[in-house]
C-alpha cells in the first residue's frame, strides 16, 4: 500500500498527464495494483462495453460482406487498455462499467466496502485504472460484456454498488449499467403536471426503464420510438409506452411528424439511441418550453446548442451524466416491478 505520497478522493494521483487533467481528460493512467490508503482494488471477472463505443468497434471491424471480426475487436480492446491504463474508447470517448469483487479496501475509502464484496461499478471505465491479465481469452468479441481477469482500482469519490442476490451478474450489471437515464428521467417528469413523454430509442435498456420511469412518475401520454419493425413489436408487447412509432431518428422531420401523430409533440423527450445525428429531431419533436435529456455518448452538445438555436426552439436541454442519488437501487426496483422492462432485457440477454 502507497503512504510516502498523498492521494486525491478524484484520483489526481494516478494521471500521468502534464500538466495535470482528471482521470476522465487524461490520456494515460497508473494502474498498478498497489493501493493508496482510500482506494479500492477490484478483482475484475467482467467488463461492460457502452454501446457508443462497441458499436464504432464493431463497425469498424465488419467485412464489406457483413462477417465481423471478433479478434480484431478484442485486439482493439487490449490495445486501448494496456495504452490508456483504463478503456476510454478514443473514437467516442466512452468506456462503460465493470462487475468484480473486492481484493483490497484501504483503510480511510469511505465507499463502505468490504473484501469479497461483488460490485459493479457505477464510474465510468474512461476514469477507472484498469488492468486485464488474461488477454480476454474468454470473449469472442461479439457482444458488449466482456468476461476477463484482471484489476481495477477506486477512488475516494468513485461510485459503486453490491450486486442484487435475486438477479444474475450480467443481467444486474445490464441495470447498473444504464441506471442513471431512469432516475433523471423520473426526475424531470416528476417537475410537470402530467407531461407527454417521448423516448427515443425507447426499445433499449436505457429506453425501456426510462419509460417505466416516465409512468411511475406521473406521465400521462408515453411514446416509444424505434428504428425497426421488430423492435416495435417487442416495444408494443411490453405495453411500456401507449404508442409505439417506427422512425429513423436522425431524420429531423420524419421524428417530428412521427411523435405529433402518436400524440406528440412531447413535453418531455428522451434520447436513448447510440448513433450520431438524432439531435435536430429530438429538438422538432419536443413542444415549446419542452425538455430534452440527452443520454447517448454519441450526442454532438454543439450540434444540439446550435440546432436549437437556428430553428428558434425554446426547450431545456439536459445532459445526463449518469449520476443521481440513489440511481442503482431505483433501476433495480423498477425493473423488479416492470414485467415489460424485464421482457426486454430478457430479450437482449
Amino acid at each position: 500500500m502507497h503512504t510516502t505520497v498523498s492521494s486525491d478522493p478524484l484520483g489526481l494521483h494516478r494521471v500521468r498527464d502534464r500538466p495535470l487533467v482528471l482521470p476522465q481528460a487524461a490520456r494515460r493512467l497508473d494502474a498498478r495494483p498497489e493501493i493508496w490508503p482510500d482506494e479500492v482494488r477490484v478483482r475484475v471477472e467482467r467488463l461492460n462495453l457502452d454501446a457508443a463505443s462497441y458499436r464504432q468497434l464493431r463497425r469498424v471491424h465488419t467485412a464489406s460482406d457483413g462477417a465481423v471480426d471478433g479478434g480484431a475487436i478484442r485486439a482493439a480492446v487490449l490495445e486501448i487498455i494496456a495504452a490508456r491504463g483504463k478503456m476510454q474508447n478514443p473514437e467516442t470517448g466512452s468506456g462503460g462499467m465493470l462487475l468484480g469483487t473486492v481484493e483490497q479496501v484501504g483503510p480511510e475509502s469511505p465507499l463502505g466496502l468490504t473484501a469479497g464484496d461483488r460490485i459493479a461499478t457505477l464510474v465510468s471505465l474512461t476514469l477507472t485504472p484498469l488492468v486485464v491479465d488474461d488477454g480476454l481469452a474468454r470473449w469472442d468479441g461479439l457482444s458488449e460484456q466482456v468476461p476477463c481477469d484482471g484489476h481495477a482500482i477506486l477512488f475516494g469519490r468513485s461510485i459503486a454498488a453490491v450486486l442484487p442476490d435475486d438477479l444474475p451478474p450480467d443481467l444486474a450489471l445490464a441495470v447498473m449499467d444504464v441506471c442513471g437515464a431512469p432516475a433523471l428521467t423520473r426526475r424531470m417528469v416528476e417537475h410537470r403536471r402530467e407531461p407527454v413523454v417521448a423516448v427515443i430509442g425507447g426499445g433499449g435498456k436505457s429506453g425501456s426503464l426510462s419509460l417505466a420511469a416516465a409512468r411511475d412518475a406521473g406521465a400521462r401520454h408515453l411514446i416509444g420510438v424505434v428504428p425497426s419493425p421488430a423492435e416495435a413489436d417487442r416495444l408494443r408487447a411490453s405495453g411500456l409506452a401507449d404508442e409505439v412509432v417506427l422512425a429513423d431518428a436522425r431524420d429531423p422531420l420524419a421524428l417530428r411528424d412521427s411523435v405529433e401523430k402518436a400524440g406528440g409533440p412531447a413535453d418531455v423527450t428522451v434520447v436513448c439511441v447510440d448513433v450520431p445525428g438524432c439531435e435536430g429531431g429530438s429538438i422538432l419533436a419536443t413542444a415549446e418550453g419542452g425538455t430534452i435529456i440527452f443520454f447517448s455518448m454519441a450526442t454532438s452538445f454543439s450540434a444540439a446548442a446550435l440546432g436549437a438555436e437556428g430553428v428558434a426552439a425554446d426547450v431545456e436541454m439536459v445532459i445526463g451524466n449518469g449520476y443521481v442519488p440513489g440511481h442503482a437501487s431505483y433501476a433495480l426496483d423498477l425493473f423488479r416491478r416492470s414485467p415489460g422492462v424485464r421482457a426486454l432485457f430478457d430479450g437482449r440477454h
